[in-house]
């Protein structure tokens, strides 16, 4: 039985600077798209007494848009295109330790509201990242979000986000 002489590299997928600029050029078109759509939802035109509602956000999307296209096209057909690696798997694995937490800390926060979820955002970092002890971290995490909450809720009187903890204090 012959051996097989070469072995298969296995695939590892790729983030070229230059599939970077296209995705992130989709995003924002979508994002000025977005603004046209609800410019002209409002009302996009000119009217007796000046420009209504939507007349800014829909040419500021036109230009968002506009813009995004070009970017699109220049990565996609330009003579300077970029195919080195964007970031490797390692950094990139950096990155998302800070940006799942982050998106869960935007969902959370719906639910139990911004001081606790900057509690446990804070709270997890120093634990998980940095390792502090127990003890720092219920302090450092607690008696941030109690100076936002006195800041926000009480000097500002700037109404956040509020959950469960909360609504038991009278807030």
């Amino acid at each position: 039985m012959e051996q097989k002489q070469t072995q298969e590299r296995p695939r590892s997928v790729r983030l070229t600077y230059q599939a970077a600029e296209m995705v992130v050029a989709v995003a924002i078109f979508l994002i000025g798209v977005a603004m046209m759509m609800d410019g002209y939802r409002v009302g996009m035109g000119w009217a007796p007494e000046g420009p209504e509602a939507g007349y800014f956000p829909f040419r500021t999307g036109a230009i968002i848009g506009i813009s995004s296209l070009v970017v699109f096209l220049r990565a996609l057909l330009g003579k300077h295109r970029n195919h080195e690696l964007f970031v490797s798997r390692d950094r990139f694995r950096q990155v998302l330790y800070v940006l799942i937490p982050a998106v869960l800390y935007v969902l959370v926060t719906q639910f139990i509201g911004i001081y606790v979820a900057s509690a446990l955002f804070i709270g997890g970092f120093m634990r998980v990242m940095a390792r502090f002890n127990w003890l720092k971290v219920i302090l450092v995490s607690v008696c941030i979000s109690a100076a936002l909450f006195y800041a926000f809720e009480i000097q500002f009187m700037v109404p956040l986000p509020k959950g469960p903890l909360e609504s038991l204090f009278g807030y």
